[in-house]
């Protein structure tokens, strides 16, 4: 049998603090009815990891294919901590589905790896209208988990960037509490990270 989010897995993100995170998500507007769903269990889900409304960036583009330029400006931007990449591609009977699918995940992992800012695969790549929607509402809303993944990226992130002391995520050196304030932002062309 197969399990979809929320079908016997653990609550990994619930003891996470994500009140120090900013976070964007970018929505494709292509299956705009499986998108919104996604994004509504991205937002309720941010909120209850502490994730303040004003700290979460909302955008959308055109489709699928635009969210990893759409993720690189805003990367680049430093405005958010993580970001969350969100579109749905539904298998048809041409190879477009194979084409754009891949290209999609290359570009957004390309995003989160030259930028150093974490970057959430929130597509949905379905062969069907029904699984989409199986996907996108109720417990099985994969936004739910999309959004626990990007406060966990989020804080190993500002752990790895030495933004709390003795982080949880175990990258930082120093003190003992990985909920202390991040230090002041850098000045114009101070040095940061190594």
């Amino acid at each position: 049998t197969h399990r979809m989010v929320g079908e016997g897995m653990p609550d990994f993100g619930d003891e996470l603090d994500g009140s120090s995170l900013r976070v964007g998500i970018i929505k494709a507007r292509w299956n705009d009815d499986i998108t919104t769903p996604l994004v509504e269990g991205c937002r309720e889900t941010l909120k209850k990891m502490k994730v303040a409304d004003e700290n979460i960036f909302e955008t959308t583009v055109p489709g699928s294919f635009e969210l990893p330029l759409a993720s690189r400006f805003l990367a680049l931007s430093g405005t958010t901590d993580v970001i969350i990449a969100v579109g749905c591609l539904i298998d048809g009977d041409t190879t477009h589905f194979d084409v754009i699918s891949n290209a999609v995940a290359k570009g957004l992992i390309d995003v989160g790896l030259q930028t150093a800012t974490p970057v959430v695969f929130g597509v949905l790549t379905c062969n069907t209208h029904e699984q989409a929607v199986t996907r996108s509402t109720g417990k099985t809303n994969h936004g739910i988990g999309w959004a626990q993944s990007a406060v966990e990226m989020g804080l190993l992130r500002a752990s790895a960037l030495g933004k709390f002391k003795q982080g949880s995520m175990g990258f930082s050196v120093g003190g003992s509490s990985a909920t202390e304030a991040a230090p002041s932002p850098p000045t114009p062309g101070q040095k940061v990270g190594f």
